[in-house]
């Protein structure tokens, strides 16, 4: 019972010690707030409710998310189409299974939640068909390769009633909730203006092929892209740089800093921005990466609200953090009484008023989650939707596959975001959706 009781005062400690982390730097009434949510959340599943976790591409992200969900359920099979990564993590969890096709996985009964960690162009297939399956699903972000595959996975999601948390952890974070907090109670006046800064992608190359590792289906790898050649640089964290694969830094971090844009503009279940001008600010290396490393997409929603959403060695004049010749990455809202900024390690103000000082008690708040992964479970419990449902990631993701379009195509996009359906212009549109090369098509999850 003694050695019982240091355990729990020892998890109780680190649960502590991690919850003060995330709210430092925050004010005070925020905390409290936070604290007294927090003490209020159902209680961890207990050892006879752990639900059984299957973890679907097995890199160095799918594992850092199953290595979180394992505190809440056993880690009972993996999969992945890279022998060595599956090898890994079914010995980081004691997995008792491991799969080169996810679709094994899925047919197990004693799995009841998947974590999706594949790159980009698998997690709709894997999601579509974790649901058909019965599985509640936490997907990386991006949630799609597309906005067709969004919307189809909102439907499937929907009619097989399962949970789907999507990986855009800085949901949970007080930093961004408070922010958007004091923007849609107009602490800063009329909210004007958004600047999303993200990184600047590599630019490099060109790669000559070389020999697929043996270890390696390529082929199952590269799946609905079209079919080429192995080159060391396309596989694996590099899947990003590629538009086959992904959007690179739009796609990747955008999924997470325009999710919080909208967020704070209220438009992140049903709705997004109307108009999208997009460019690339330099050109790729033939042969090398094929995401744009540098970009600038000037957005105008419905209501008046503009966004800029740019690299963060691009400036704009209307940054109102730091060098006008480089754009910070986090999100600032503009207003016509003051700025919020927010990022993953700051919240900041033009006034610290506008933070330190409580809101009303009749104020617009929002949805509460301390912990990403936590929430998930919580909601497989009681089957409420997460704070990062299925509709909300494929609204955020939205915005940058939009983005990611005007800059390819280097000309504006007129959006209908009620229709989800591009005006005016059908080559854009035909880019909504893309070609799925056999046998890793739809019919591959019937």
């Amino acid at each position: 019972m003694k050695s019982f009781n240091i355990y729990v005062s020892r998890r109780r400690f680190l649960k502590s010690a991690a919850m003060a982390g995330a709210l430092a730097g925050l004010p005070a009434w925020f905390v409290d707030e936070t604290l007294s949510a927090h003490a209020a959340q159902p209680k961890p599943l207990s050892a006879n409710d752990k639900p059984g976790i299957g973890l679907i591409g097995c890199g160095g992200q799918g594992r850092g998310d199953c290595n979180w969900a394992r505190n809440f359920g056993k880690v009972i099979a993996v999969a992945d189409v890279d022998d060595n990564h599956a090898a890994e993590a079914k010995k980081q969890f004691n997995a008792e299974h491991a799969f080169k096709d996810f679709r094994k996985l899925l047919e197990r009964d004693d799995i009841h939640a998947i974590i999706t960690g594949t790159p980009d162009h698998w997690h709709t297939l894997v999601n579509v068909a974790a649901a058909r399956a019965g599985k509640d699903i936490y997907s990386e972000k991006p949630l799609t390769l597309t906005i067709v595959e969004g919307k189809r996975l909102v439907k499937e999601v929907r009619q097989a009633k399962r949970i789907l948390q999507v990986g855009s952890q800085q949901r949970s974070d007080g930093r961004f909730r408070l922010a958007c907090e004091l923007v849609r109670n107009q602490r800063i006046g009329k909210l004007q203006h958004i600047n999303v800064g993200l990184p600047t992608g590599p630019r490099e190359g060109p790669f000559p092929k070389q020999p697929v590792p043996p270890e390696l289906n390529w082929d199952f790898y590269t799946g609905q892209a079209p079919a080429w050649d192995y080159n060391g640089h396309n596989t694996h964290w590099n899947f990003r740089w590629w538009y086959c694969y992904s959007g690179g830094q739009m796609t990747d971090w955008g999924a997470h800093h325009d999710d919080i844009a909208q967020w704070g503009n209220g438009t992140d279940e049903d709705s997004g921005p109307v108009e999208f001008d997009g460019k690339s600010l330099i050109d790729m290396i033939p042969g090398g990466y094929t995401a744009a490393a540098r970009y600038r997409v000037e957005c105008k929603y419905a209501n008046g609200v503009t966004m800029t959403i740019l690299d963060e060695n691009t400036g704009t004049e209307r940054n109102i953090v730091g060098d006008k010749n480089k754009t910070p990455n986090g999100i600032q809202f503009i207003g016509t009484e003051g700025w919020v900024f927010v990022n993953r390690g700051e919240i900041r103000a033009s006034k610290q008023e506008l933070i330190d000082e409580p809101l009303p008690g009749n104020a617009i708040r929002l949805y509460k989650s301390d912990n990403h992964m936590g929430n998930f479970f919580d909601c497989i419990r009681s089957r409420k939707d997460p704070i990062c449902k299925v509709e909300i990631g494929h609204r955020s993701i939205s915005v940058a596959h939009l983005g990611v379009l005007s800059v390819r195509l280097g000309r504006p996009i007129k959006w209908d975001p009620v229709k989800e359906e591009i005006v005016g212009d059908a080559e854009a549109a035909r880019w909504l959706g893309r070609p799925m090369r056999k046998p890793y098509d739809w019919s591959f999850i019937a």
